[in-house]
């Protein structure tokens, strides 16, 4: 039987193993787990290799933005299955999962058989949504209209927005990410042009318009 590779993305080590047990227990010898803790440790694994048959992807991780992650996923790899891991299991929170392209939604609280039976049924090429997923919740105009400017940036663009957003200048991105700051403008121009904003700081209320929205 061929091998499962997974990609648990989350920054509790707690729950990785959690998530790794119950993993190892309902998919057997036949499945490779990598976990990583951040965005970038992600996006390093995802440009060594992009053919992984699933992502588990925290909601809250660092280096993103609420549903950025997901968003980044989904347009750079869009034949990975990514399914959403999350605490807040509020119903708008399944519901953006759903619009933003992901194949389901596993709340933390789940028992390890509801883990297992979610993961068996994307590996299977199917999705495994909580009845809270198809609730009557609507994302906003807004918000569509940030995930699709998103999806259409690389990830090193993706990268210089999330630091653009830091508040860091130019300068310090180039510093960062061991490139010339000529390099880094030309990213930020082209970053707007796609995100169809002027500014450091509309692009910053436009990458706001994907955070988890129902933190209150």
């Amino acid at each position: 039987m061929a091998t499962y590779e997974i990609l648990i993305a989350d920054d509790h080590p707690l729950f990785r193993s959690a998530l790794h047990q119950a993993l190892t227990l309902g998919l057997g010898p036949d499945v490779r787990l990598v976990e990583v803790a951040s965005i970038a440790e992600l996006e390093t694994r995802l440009d060594e290799k992009a053919d992984w048959d699933l992502v588990l992807l925290d909601l809250n991780m660092p280096g993103a933005y609420g549903f950025s992650g997901l968003v980044l996923l989904r347009g750079q790899y869009p034949q990975i299955p990514v399914v959403m891991v999350s605490a807040q299991e509020e119903a708008s929170i399944m519901v953006k999962s759903r619009e933003f392209g992901a194949s389901g939604f596993i709340p933390k609280s789940s028992d390890l058989s509801v883990i297992q039976k979610a993961v068996r049924a994307v590996l299977d090429g199917d999705v495994f949504w909580p009845p809270q997923a198809f609730e009557d919740v609507s994302v906003s105009d807004e918000a569509k209209a940030a995930s699709a400017g998103l999806a259409s940036l690389t990830p090193q663009q993706f990268r210089v927005l999330t630091m653009v957003c830091e508040g860091l200048l130019n300068k310090q991105i180039a510093y960062e990410l061991s490139v010339s700051e000529a390099t880094i403008k030309a990213h930020v121009t082209a970053i707007f042009r796609k995100l169809n904003v002027r500014t450091r700081t509309q692009a910053a209320l436009l990458l706001q318009q994907l955070e988890s929205i129902s933190s209150h």
